[in-house]
Formats: C-alpha cells, structure tokens, sequence
C-alpha cells in the first residue's frame, strides 16, 4: 500500500510542474499567435482547454486517493 500512495505522491508532483510550466513563458509564447480556431483566439483556446483538463487530472487524482484512502479504513 505504501507503494501506491508513494506513486500517487509522485504523480501529485508531476503533474504541478507540468501544471506551472504549461502556463509560463515557452508554451505561451508557442499559442500566442493571431490565428482563430472557430473565431476564438489560439491562445484562449489554449487556456479555456488547458484549465479544465488539468481540474480534470486533480479530480481523477483525488477520486483515487479518496477511494484508496476509503478502502484502508474498511480494511482496519
């Protein structure tokens, strides 16, 4: 169990750096260009997309971790 909960933490890690990288200078400046997808701008879309699937991730995450968790305290 302790390997699990170890990988979880890593993962936790992974992901937050992943997070703060993605909306810092290289990955903007790559989306800030004026082209329109739809008639939204490139670097919206990228923020309107990128936003909800990193809440995304922390929700899979913290499901995961709940069940886990819940699955330990019915074990003893």
């Amino acid at each position: 169990m302790k390997r699990d909960n170890l990988f979880l933490r890593e993962a936790w890690r992974l992901f937050f750096f992943l997070g703060i990288i993605l909306i810092n200078f290289p990955f903007v400046q790559i989306f800030d260009k004026p082209v329109l997808i739809g008639g939204i701008p490139l670097l919206l879309l990228y923020f309107l997309i990128g936003w909800p699937l990193s809440i995304l991730v922390i929700l899979i995450f913290s499901r995961y971790h709940a069940d886990d968790h819940n699955h330990d305290k019915e074990k003893g």
